[in-house]
């Protein structure tokens, strides 16, 4: 379903589903322009009108980190190498967020029945304004204008595509394109900043890390921060 322009996609079709007004038929809602796109934590999206790939998917209830997980491996096949996963959903050319992803739950009547993923993907836009600090888009790396609505279809059918796939083989791939998947990087928790190497995303969402002196350290999100 297309719309020209909403507050959010993900609380569109929240509240359509909560009223019973969301179309059976359809899993897949996407719009021109969101006056009020929102990221994780309630952080902002900036998106000029027509630009940008913004959607919502509606997808089983599962259980929501694997939906990240999920998602996140589907936007990486979408647009291929050399874009990396930052822990636990942003998509990343280098140093710089090309996508984010917003997961939550729609509650239909009383019940969790089905998931929402919101998807912000930097296409065509060049110019950015807003505080975020580290946008890119796919036109700014390529030099290339893309067609919003084919990357729509495609990003629909890698999405579809993944969950019918073995759960092991999704994890695998996701931890394959980590963002500093190796090597030794600065970060920074709530008692300072630390040198350390990514060890594992475990199940339950957690990234372990290993700092210089041998320690493991794990961290639940917004527990820590990478050093950019």
């Amino acid at each position: 379903m297309y719309i020209s322009s909403t507050n959010s996609t993900n609380t569109l079709m929240r509240e359509l589903l909560a009223k019973g007004e969301w179309p059976e038929e359809e899993l897949f809602l996407y719009a021109g322009y969101q006056t009020a796109g929102r990221g994780q934590t309630g952080n902002g999206w900036e998106s000029e009108p027509d630009k940008n790939l913004i959607c919502s998917i509606l997808l089983p209830n599962k259980n929501l980190y694997f939906l990240n997980i999920a998602v996140s491996v589907a936007i990486i096949r979408l647009i291929g190498e050399p874009f990396t996963i930052k822990w636990p959903n942003d998509i990343y050319y280098r140093d710089k967020k090309l996508a984010g992803i917003l997961l939550e739950n729609a509650i239909v009547g009383s019940t969790v029945k089905y998931s929402i993923a919101g998807v912000g993907l930097n296409v065509n836009q060049t110019k950015f304004t807003s505080d975020a600090p580290n946008p890119v888009s796919l036109k700014q790396i390529t030099g290339k204008t893309y067609d919003i609505d084919q990357l729509m279809k495609d990003l629909f059918e890698a999405v579809k595509a993944v969950l019918n796939e073995p759960e092991e083989r999704i994890w695998s791939e996701y931890k394959d394109h980590l963002y500093r998947r190796e090597g030794w990087y600065a970060y920074e928790d709530q008692n300072g900043r630390f040198e350390a190497r990514i060890i594992d995303v475990l199940p339950t969402g957690e990234i372990v890390l290993q700092d210089k002196q041998g320690n493991e350290r794990i961290y639940h999100f917004k527990q820590i921060r990478y050093v950019l």
